[in-house]
């Protein structure tokens, strides 16, 4: 079956997976996204890209978000022989913040704008989890908030939770690549009995602690599981880490690596953030009053980011219009102007 829609606009958030002991099962949308355009015609595909991957990843058939296209079509039973695909990027590449998760769901929500299907979340996960491999990131891109994934046989299911109001994120982030197979090789096959009940507890707190209880997310973000064994991959983000957590701040890796995240913004109550452990810490001269989370080290990137709601996104070219005249709140919230380019 040939598709009949028009050109379609997907918006699709950048991720967090782990949260630390939330290892291949939680992740945490945030509000930095990827946009992409699809225009059908032709026999081909044309593929355009602006900001992350410009200049390093194909502009062909192998391109990842033209694969999941293809692959979303399929699953649909329809067909779009040619295509012109525009990529606005600005969810960095290799750095632990989803952006493979965000190719692959982007392009399987663009197969649904493109048949006029209304989109399956459900199914947009499943089918983007055999894509991936894992669930953690592209469940929190397809659904939004705070969710916990897992697989029933190879299927990819996802439950999404409301983060607590105003949790907020600063992500730190480096400019080296770390690959995620690359990161997962350093893990063990086994580790002790302790450290799995201990990693369990925390990851049971962590769900408490991002939905009710921000206060506990110093604790809930203690990781026994995998951070200390990536530590080789990424030395930077793991002192990075230390220092961080040391100040009371709960720090994390973000998914593979090499980003490192501050779940929840600068700890409140009367102790606040040790600035005498962060006193060695490199940061710039404005970033460093009492009270602050520090600017990034030389070479890093610091992000202020909060917890995107409602996961991916799509609607055909021209909705601006349409949803200024109209539309339920829940579709208004995507279409405010974007964000620049860094």
């Amino acid at each position: 079956m040939a598709a009949s829609g028009g050109p379609v606009r997907v918006r699709v958030p950048a991720t967090s997976a782990n949260l630390g002991p939330g290892f291949d099962a939680f992740g945490l949308a945030l509000t930095r996204y990827d946009e992409l355009t699809v225009i059908p015609g032709g026999s081909g595909v044309t593929v355009e890209v602006t900001g992350p991957g410009e200049g390093e990843v194909p502009l062909d058939e192998s391109h990842l978000v033209v694969r999941s296209i293809r692959a979303g079509l399929e699953s649909l039973g329809a067909s779009v022989p040619g295509f012109t695909l525009r990529c606005d990027n600005r969810i960095p590449h290799g750095r632990g913040l989803g952006s493979s998760s965000a190719a692959i769901v982007g392009g399987i929500a663009a197969a649904y704008g493109l048949t006029g299907t209304p989109l399956d979340r459900d199914a947009v996960l499943a089918l983007a989890n055999e894509i991936e491999g894992h669930p953690d990131n592209v469940a929190a891109s397809a659904l939004g908030g705070f969710t916990i994934a897992w697989t029933e046989g190879e299927t990819g299911r996802a439950i999404r939770l409301e983060p607590v109001a105003g949790l907020s994120v600063v992500a730190y982030v480096p400019t080296t690549q770390v690959l995620t197979k690359e990161a997962r090789g350093l893990l063990p096959d086994v580790v002790p009995h302790g450290e799995a009940a201990a990693n369990a507890g925390r990851a049971a707190l962590l769900v408490a602690a991002l939905t009710a209880r921000p206060e506990l997310l110093m604790v809930a973000t203690e990781d026994r599981l995998h951070q200390e064994y990536r530590e080789p991959a990424m030395p930077e983000s793991l002192a990075l880490v230390h220092k961080l957590r040391g100040a009371g701040l709960p720090a994390v890796v973000s998914g593979a690596g090499p980003t490192v995240l501050v779940l929840g913004g600068p700890p409140e109550g009367p102790d606040g953030i040790d600035e005498e452990n962060l006193s060695e810490m490199p940061v710039t001269s404005q970033d460093s009053e009492p009270g602050r989370l520090p600017e990034a080290p030389d070479g890093w990137r610091r992000y202020e980011l909060g917890i995107d709601p409602l996961g991916v996104q799509v609607w055909p070219a021209d909705a601006e219009q349409l949803l200024a005249e109209g539309g339920n709140e829940r579709s208004r919230t995507r279409v405010e102007p974007l964000e620049a380019a860094d």
